[in-house]
Protein backbone atom coordinates (compact mmCIF):
# COMPACT_ATOMS: atom_id res chain seq x y z
CA UNK A 1 0.00 0.00 0.00
CA UNK A 2 2.87 2.33 0.79
CA UNK A 3 4.41 1.65 -2.60
CA UNK A 4 1.05 2.11 -4.34
CA UNK A 5 0.67 5.52 -2.68
CA UNK A 6 4.12 6.57 -3.97
CA UNK A 7 5.45 6.97 -0.44
CA UNK A 8 8.31 4.59 -1.23
CA UNK A 9 9.85 3.72 -4.59
CA UNK A 10 10.25 0.00 -3.98
CA UNK A 11 8.65 -2.56 -1.66
CA UNK A 12 11.55 -4.08 0.32
CA UNK A 13 9.36 -7.07 1.25
CA UNK A 14 8.30 -8.06 -2.26
CA UNK A 15 9.39 -11.70 -1.98
CA UNK A 16 8.03 -15.01 -0.71
CA UNK A 17 9.01 -16.01 2.83
CA UNK A 18 9.73 -19.53 1.58
CA UNK A 19 12.62 -18.15 -0.45
CA UNK A 20 14.50 -16.98 2.66
CA UNK A 21 13.18 -19.20 5.48
CA UNK A 22 14.37 -22.79 5.49
CA UNK A 23 11.60 -25.35 5.88
CA UNK A 24 12.88 -27.38 8.82
CA UNK A 25 9.62 -29.18 9.52
CA UNK A 26 9.91 -32.92 10.09
CA UNK A 27 7.91 -35.21 7.85
CA UNK A 28 5.67 -37.33 10.03
CA UNK A 29 5.89 -41.02 9.32
CA UNK A 30 3.17 -43.64 9.54
CA UNK A 31 2.93 -47.27 8.54
CA UNK A 32 0.08 -48.59 6.43
CA UNK A 33 -2.74 -50.71 7.81
CA UNK A 34 -1.30 -53.77 6.10
CA UNK A 35 2.12 -53.11 7.61
CA UNK A 36 0.50 -52.63 11.01
CA UNK A 37 -1.37 -55.94 10.75
CA UNK A 38 1.78 -57.76 9.62
CA UNK A 39 3.85 -56.24 12.41
CA UNK A 40 1.33 -57.06 15.15
CA UNK A 41 0.89 -60.61 13.87
CA UNK A 42 4.66 -61.10 13.84
CA UNK A 43 5.04 -59.78 17.41
CA UNK A 44 2.16 -61.88 18.70
CA UNK A 45 3.53 -65.09 17.19
CA UNK A 46 7.18 -64.52 18.09
CA UNK A 47 8.23 -66.51 21.15
CA UNK A 48 10.49 -63.74 22.49
CA UNK A 49 8.81 -60.50 21.42
CA UNK A 50 5.22 -61.58 22.22
CA UNK A 51 5.69 -60.10 25.70
CA UNK A 52 5.61 -56.62 24.11
CA UNK A 53 2.49 -57.19 22.00
CA UNK A 54 -0.05 -55.63 24.36
CA UNK A 55 1.89 -52.40 24.87
CA UNK A 56 2.64 -51.92 21.17
CA UNK A 57 -1.00 -52.65 20.28
CA UNK A 58 -2.04 -49.95 22.76
CA UNK A 59 0.38 -47.43 21.25
CA UNK A 60 -0.92 -48.14 17.75
CA UNK A 61 -4.55 -47.82 18.80
CA UNK A 62 -4.68 -44.93 21.27
CA UNK A 63 -2.29 -42.30 19.94
CA UNK A 64 -0.64 -41.91 23.35
CA UNK A 65 2.77 -40.32 23.52
CA UNK A 66 5.28 -42.88 24.74
CA UNK A 67 6.09 -40.74 27.80
CA UNK A 68 2.35 -40.63 28.59
CA UNK A 69 2.07 -44.40 28.27
CA UNK A 70 5.10 -44.93 30.50
CA UNK A 71 3.57 -42.61 33.09
CA UNK A 72 0.31 -44.57 33.34
CA UNK A 73 -0.58 -46.34 36.58
CA UNK A 74 -3.24 -48.95 37.29
CA UNK A 75 -5.53 -46.25 38.71
CA UNK A 76 -5.46 -44.39 35.36
CA UNK A 77 -7.24 -47.22 33.53
CA UNK A 78 -11.00 -47.10 33.98
CA UNK A 79 -12.52 -50.30 32.63
CA UNK A 80 -16.02 -49.21 33.62
CA UNK A 81 -15.97 -46.00 31.58
CA UNK A 82 -13.52 -47.46 29.03
CA UNK A 83 -11.19 -44.48 29.32
CA UNK A 84 -7.50 -43.81 29.95
CA UNK A 85 -6.72 -40.85 32.18
CA UNK A 86 -3.69 -38.95 30.90
CA UNK A 87 -2.30 -36.44 33.38
CA UNK A 88 1.46 -37.00 33.47
CA UNK A 89 4.58 -37.91 31.52
CA UNK A 90 7.38 -40.10 32.79
CA UNK A 91 10.84 -39.07 31.62
CA UNK A 92 14.38 -40.14 32.45
CA UNK A 93 17.20 -37.65 32.08
CA UNK A 94 20.77 -38.14 30.95
CA UNK A 95 21.70 -38.49 34.63
CA UNK A 96 19.35 -41.52 34.78
CA UNK A 97 17.03 -39.71 37.17
CA UNK A 98 13.30 -40.26 36.71
CA UNK A 99 11.08 -37.22 36.36
CA UNK A 100 7.32 -36.78 36.41
CA UNK A 101 6.18 -33.92 34.19
CA UNK A 102 2.87 -32.48 33.14
CA UNK A 103 1.60 -33.44 29.66
CA UNK A 104 3.36 -31.76 26.76
CA UNK A 105 0.57 -29.27 26.03
CA UNK A 106 -2.24 -27.59 27.94
CA UNK A 107 -4.62 -29.96 26.14
CA UNK A 108 -2.54 -32.94 27.24
CA UNK A 109 -4.67 -33.58 30.32
CA UNK A 110 -7.45 -35.68 28.84
CA UNK A 111 -9.41 -38.92 28.91
CA UNK A 112 -8.63 -41.12 25.93
CA UNK A 113 -11.39 -43.60 25.03
CA UNK A 114 -10.33 -47.20 24.52
CA UNK A 115 -11.77 -50.00 22.45
CA UNK A 116 -12.52 -53.42 23.96
CA UNK A 117 -9.32 -54.73 22.32
CA UNK A 118 -7.23 -51.99 23.95
CA UNK A 119 -8.94 -52.70 27.29
CA UNK A 120 -8.03 -56.39 26.94
CA UNK A 121 -4.39 -55.43 26.36
CA UNK A 122 -4.37 -53.32 29.53
CA UNK A 123 -5.94 -56.22 31.45
CA UNK A 124 -3.18 -58.51 30.19
CA UNK A 125 -0.47 -56.04 31.23
CA UNK A 126 -1.96 -55.67 34.71
CA UNK A 127 -2.49 -59.43 35.05
CA UNK A 128 1.06 -60.29 33.95
CA UNK A 129 2.73 -57.51 35.92
CA UNK A 130 5.03 -59.04 38.52
CA UNK A 131 4.81 -57.45 41.95
CA UNK A 132 8.20 -55.89 42.74
CA UNK A 133 9.87 -56.35 46.12
CA UNK A 134 9.66 -52.59 46.58
CA UNK A 135 7.06 -50.67 44.57
CA UNK A 136 8.90 -47.86 42.76
CA UNK A 137 7.73 -44.35 43.61
CA UNK A 138 8.52 -41.38 41.37
CA UNK A 139 7.55 -37.96 42.74
CA UNK A 140 4.85 -39.60 44.87
CA UNK A 141 3.41 -41.67 42.00
CA UNK A 142 3.22 -45.47 42.33
CA UNK A 143 1.70 -48.36 40.40
CA UNK A 144 3.41 -47.90 37.03
CA UNK A 145 2.22 -50.52 34.56
CA UNK A 146 5.48 -51.60 32.91
CA UNK A 147 8.61 -52.28 34.94
CA UNK A 148 12.08 -53.27 33.75
CA UNK A 149 14.29 -56.06 35.11
CA UNK A 150 15.41 -53.75 37.93
CA UNK A 151 11.81 -53.17 39.02
CA UNK A 152 11.91 -49.58 37.76
CA UNK A 153 9.37 -48.03 35.37
CA UNK A 154 10.13 -48.47 31.68
CA UNK A 155 10.77 -45.27 29.71
CA UNK A 156 10.75 -44.34 26.03
CA UNK A 157 14.28 -45.66 25.43
CA UNK A 158 13.18 -49.17 26.41
CA UNK A 159 10.39 -49.21 23.83
CA UNK A 160 12.51 -47.64 21.11
CA UNK A 161 15.06 -50.43 21.55
CA UNK A 162 12.41 -53.17 21.66
CA UNK A 163 10.85 -51.90 18.44
CA UNK A 164 14.26 -51.63 16.79
CA UNK A 165 15.04 -55.27 17.61
CA UNK A 166 11.58 -56.40 16.48
CA UNK A 167 12.00 -54.66 13.12
CA UNK A 168 15.50 -56.08 12.64
CA UNK A 169 14.29 -59.62 13.23
CA UNK A 170 11.22 -59.09 11.03
CA UNK A 171 13.35 -57.80 8.15
CA UNK A 172 15.80 -60.69 8.53
CA UNK A 173 12.92 -63.11 7.88
CA UNK A 174 10.66 -61.41 5.33
CA UNK A 175 11.56 -60.17 1.88
CA UNK A 176 9.15 -57.22 2.05
CA UNK A 177 10.88 -54.98 4.54
CA UNK A 178 9.19 -53.21 7.44
CA UNK A 179 9.98 -49.48 7.59
CA UNK A 180 11.35 -47.88 10.75
CA UNK A 181 8.80 -48.13 13.55
CA UNK A 182 9.17 -46.11 16.75
CA UNK A 183 6.72 -45.19 19.51
CA UNK A 184 6.14 -41.86 17.75
CA UNK A 185 5.48 -43.63 14.45
CA UNK A 186 2.82 -45.62 16.33
CA UNK A 187 1.25 -42.37 17.52
CA UNK A 188 1.22 -40.86 14.06
CA UNK A 189 -0.07 -44.11 12.56
CA UNK A 190 -3.07 -43.96 14.89
CA UNK A 191 -3.67 -40.30 14.05
CA UNK A 192 -3.48 -41.01 10.32
CA UNK A 193 -5.88 -43.97 10.64
CA UNK A 194 -8.45 -41.87 12.46
CA UNK A 195 -8.09 -39.02 9.98
CA UNK A 196 -8.58 -41.34 7.01
CA UNK A 197 -11.58 -42.98 8.68
CA UNK A 198 -13.34 -39.60 8.72
CA UNK A 199 -13.08 -38.73 12.42
CA UNK A 200 -14.01 -35.14 13.23
CA UNK A 201 -10.76 -33.12 13.39
CA UNK A 202 -11.70 -31.48 16.70
CA UNK A 203 -12.40 -34.89 18.23
CA UNK A 204 -9.08 -36.18 16.94
CA UNK A 205 -7.34 -33.09 18.31
CA UNK A 206 -8.74 -33.85 21.76
CA UNK A 207 -7.72 -37.52 21.67
CA UNK A 208 -4.20 -36.67 20.49
CA UNK A 209 -3.79 -33.86 23.01
CA UNK A 210 -2.76 -31.36 20.35
CA UNK A 211 -2.83 -27.75 21.52
CA UNK A 212 -3.29 -26.42 17.99
CA UNK A 213 -5.78 -27.78 15.45
CA UNK A 214 -3.24 -27.06 12.70
CA UNK A 215 -1.06 -29.89 14.08
CA UNK A 216 -4.00 -32.28 13.77
CA UNK A 217 -5.02 -31.00 10.35
CA UNK A 218 -1.47 -31.52 9.11
CA UNK A 219 -2.16 -35.26 9.36
CA UNK A 220 -4.78 -34.88 6.64
CA UNK A 221 -2.02 -34.09 4.14
CA UNK A 222 -0.97 -37.75 4.32
CA UNK A 223 -3.67 -38.97 1.97
CA UNK A 224 -3.53 -40.55 -1.46
CA UNK A 225 -5.77 -40.49 -4.53
CA UNK A 226 -7.39 -43.69 -3.25
CA UNK A 227 -8.26 -41.91 -0.01
CA UNK A 228 -9.78 -39.07 -2.03
CA UNK A 229 -11.85 -41.52 -4.10
CA UNK A 230 -13.19 -43.22 -0.97
CA UNK A 231 -14.09 -39.88 0.58
CA UNK A 232 -15.92 -38.80 -2.60
CA UNK A 233 -17.90 -42.06 -2.56
CA UNK A 234 -18.80 -41.56 1.08
CA UNK A 235 -19.96 -37.98 0.58
CA UNK A 236 -21.92 -38.88 -2.56
CA UNK A 237 -23.83 -41.57 -0.69
CA UNK A 238 -25.07 -39.17 2.00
Amino acid sequence: MTQADDLIRKNPFDFELSSVIVNDSVTREAITREQERNLLRFIKEDRHFCRYYDAIYILLNTGLRISEFCGLTKSDINFKDMTIRVERQLQRGSDMQYIIEKPKTECGNRFVPMTPEVADCFKNIIKNRETPRVEPMIDGVVGFLCLDKNDMPMVSLHWEKYMQHIREKYNSIYKIQMPRVTPHVCRHTFCSKMAKSGMNPKTLQYIMGHSDISVTLNVYTHVSVDDAKEEMKRVSSL
